[in-house]
């Protein structure tokens, strides 16, 4: 499939540190489009070895719908800063807090999105506090660990970032060809000097970390089920990391909204955007309408 090239950013998009209790995040924030009716504010949060500049091709389309989107660099993300190598600053617990200040930094109640791992970050701080949210979307992001041959890739990263540097474990991928998302450095939005250059940004600490959550993390789906919010499971045709069979139960254990992308596999965002951001905004709609 071809991955579209980042666009022009909307106008009025602005890049900036977010400043919250618990820090300041890199932010890409876009506004609603000029004359569009403003329906609320989405947060966006990226996957493993993802930033914020994954929704590039998003924020067009959900302006244009009335929405204002921030998409963030996680705690030691791309340009977020965060400890080199003390892995308990990662702890789900800690990123999930990050997220409730982000919501509480940006107005509260704000949709909030994650994709993959960002999910799990996601499904964590709502499970801390629902109040600051109006909804949460699971983007290709499971009920549990991700799966076996993803957790093999995984493995092999951490074992590589033991012993080498960030920048010799990107030229090792390089040389093996193009990475997959999970276990490599993700394809996202940019060209390859950009996505060196995120790679190069994120700490080694945070992959650890949160590679690690990503092979232990349990199902929590129950727990979630119990939340009061309209959740929303949105994935591609195809999805290795996460069975599509395995999302498809997620979401009716959730009483979830389901859409899946024609044409796109672990990343809509990136695959197919425009449809991604329509499933969202249409989501997000239907929202509005059962508010009281």
């Amino acid at each position: 499939m071809t991955i579209q090239p980042a666009p022009t950013p909307p106008p009025n998009t602005r890049t900036y540190r977010l400043a919250t209790s618990r820090g300041a995040f890199a932010v890409v924030d876009s506004p609603a489009a000029p004359g569009a009716e403003f329906k609320g504010v989405a947060l966006l949060l990226p996957g493993f070895t993802g930033s914020k500049m994954d929704f590039a091709l998003l924020h067009g389309p959900l302006a244009a719908r009335g929405y204002r989107s921030v998409a963030v660099d996680g705690r030691g993300q791309h340009e977020s800063d965060g400890p080199e190598s003390d892995e308990t600053a990662y702890a789900q617990k800690e990123l999930a807090r990050d997220v409730l200040a982000q919501a509480e930094a940006l107005g509260a109640p704000v949709h909030l999105m994650g994709h993959s791992l960002g999910g799990q970050i996601a499904r964590a701080a709502v499970l801390i506090d629902h109040s600051p949210f109006l909804s949460l979307t699971l983007m290709a992001s499971g009920p549990a660990e991700i799966s076996v041959s993803q957790q093999q890739r995984v493995k092999l990263l951490r074992d590589a970032l033991a012993v080498m540097s960030m920048a010799e474990v990107w030229e090792v991928i390089q040389a093996m060809g193009p990475p997959e998302e999970v276990g490599g450095p993700a394809r996202g939005i940019g060209d390859q000097e950009q996505l060196r250059r995120r790679w190069l940004g994120t700490k080694p600490a945070q992959l650890l970390a949160t590679g690690r959550q990503l092979c232990t993390e349990p199902d929590r789906v129950a727990e979630l089920a119990t939340v009061p919010l309209p959740f929303h499971v949105l994935s591609g045709a195809h999805d290795d990391t996460w069975p599509v069979a395995l999302l498809d139960d997620m979401a009716v254990r959730l009483h979830a909204r389901r859409t899946v992308i024609a044409g796109a596999e672990h990343s809509p965002n990136a695959d197919q955007p425009l449809p991604t951001a329509h499933a969202l905004a249409d989501f997000w709609d239907s929202t509005r309408r059962q508010q009281p």
